[in-house]
């Protein structure tokens, strides 16, 4: 049977990618060699990651002035990292769910952090809008989509101060304006690679601000300085990185991912509105193209969330319980998900209509 991933996270990554990288563990670029055993500082390897950097600022049309780094720790790392360079005095963050809290927590070590919006009112189903964003901050940051709750910023926000972003699980599937952002960060275990690699993009001229001494480790230039290897990186997640952004660009790169992922999010939401059994908790003009959270329509709320789990396995779903603070179901449907699965989930979701409707 075949498998559908709907996985929020390592997830799903294309066929040829995972192809690919299998070959690359018995022997990478033909020298003989496993990836998993090779130097980082052999010139293939180097090859790679100046490649993947290469690609990443071509389908991002990243501007002269930023760099881009490949780090260990995932994104949760760079809640520290971020106030460690960034913050000297104020910094403000928008709280639209669990992910932009932490980041928030850590950024309290550092100097004042202030909450500038929230959404937390209304169980983070939707984007906060028109609040005023105080112009003494260091940065302003933001979480760009959210995988628990569903909700996704779908336009770069204008912002009178500094702008951070972690764009953990929305990189690479729209065309963004990196020039309004003086940094972008994000765990690759989404949309982009495996676990144990992170992304950023950082304005070069931003970093040194800080009076504190920030240890070498931490600090972005010690690591644009040493091109992402002042300790050893991480060399597997790095190649399939690589791969993935090869695999994009041969997709017709971002505008051609945007356009599909809008095609997949709209027959999946479609099926929501018109299903009697389910319902979307999400503002409509805020819901996420690559989470869709869903839950029981007010007539099957008491049904068991395990019902329509198990039934979809038996069509092949994988990855659909919904997150706890949600409840109900949660459809990732990242770059790499073909249509061909969002319409089999599609006609799950109505066969279970059709044998458990009242």
């Amino acid at each position: 049977m075949k498998k559908h991933n709907f996985a929020a996270g390592p997830s799903i990554l294309p066929r040829p990618v995972i192809e690919s990288a299998a070959k690359a563990v018995l022997d990478f670029e033909g020298i003989g060699l496993s990836v998993l055993e090779i130097s980082h500082r052999t010139k293939e390897f180097e090859a790679v990651i100046e490649e993947a950097s290469s690609l990443m600022k071509e389908l991002l049309n990243i501007p002269e002035g930023y760099q881009v780094l490949w780090l260990a720790g995932g994104a949760s790392t760079q809640f520290y990292f971020v106030p460690f360079n960034f913050l000297e005095k104020k910094a403000g963050y928008v709280n639209t769910g669990v992910w932009a809290k932490k980041a928030m927590k850590e950024a309290v070590n550092f100097g004042e952090t202030i909450e500038v919006a929230s959404s937390e009112d209304k169980n983070n189903t939707y984007i906060p809008k028109g609040y005023k964003i105080p112009e003494d901050l260091d940065y302003l940051h933001i979480t760009s989509n959210n995988t628990i709750f569903g909700t996704e910023y779908h336009e770069d926000i204008d912002c009178p101060v500094p702008l951070i972003a972690d764009m953990s699980s929305d990189i690479l599937s729209r065309p963004v304006d990196v020039s309004k952002y003086v940094m972008i960060y994000g765990g690759a275990q989404k949309n982009i690679g495996p676990a144990g690699v992170t992304f950023v993009i950082v304005k070069e001229d931003a970093l040194g601000k800080v009076t504190r001494k920030i240890p070498s480790m931490i600090d972005y230039r010690t690591h644009i300085k040493n091109g992402s290897m002042f300790n050893t990186p991480p060399v597997f997640p790095i190649y399939v990185v690589r791969e993935n952004l090869k695999w994009v660009k041969e997709q017709g790169g971002v505008a051609e991912i945007q356009r599909r992922n809008q095609a997949k999010a709209k027959v999946l939401y479609d099926e929501i509105e018109r299903n009697s059994m389910f319902m979307s908790p999400v503002a409509v003009e805020d819901r996420s193209l690559m989470n869709v959270p869903f839950v029981y329509s007010e007539k099957y709320k008491d049904m068991e969330t395990s019902e329509f789990i198990d039934f979809s396995k038996k069509y092949g779903m994988v990855g659909l319980k919904g997150h706890r603070l949600v409840g109900g179901f949660r459809a990732s449907i990242y770059n790499s998900l073909p249509i061909e699965s969002v319409q089999a989930l599609v006609e799950c979701m109505q066969e279970f209509e059709k044998q458990y409707a009242k």
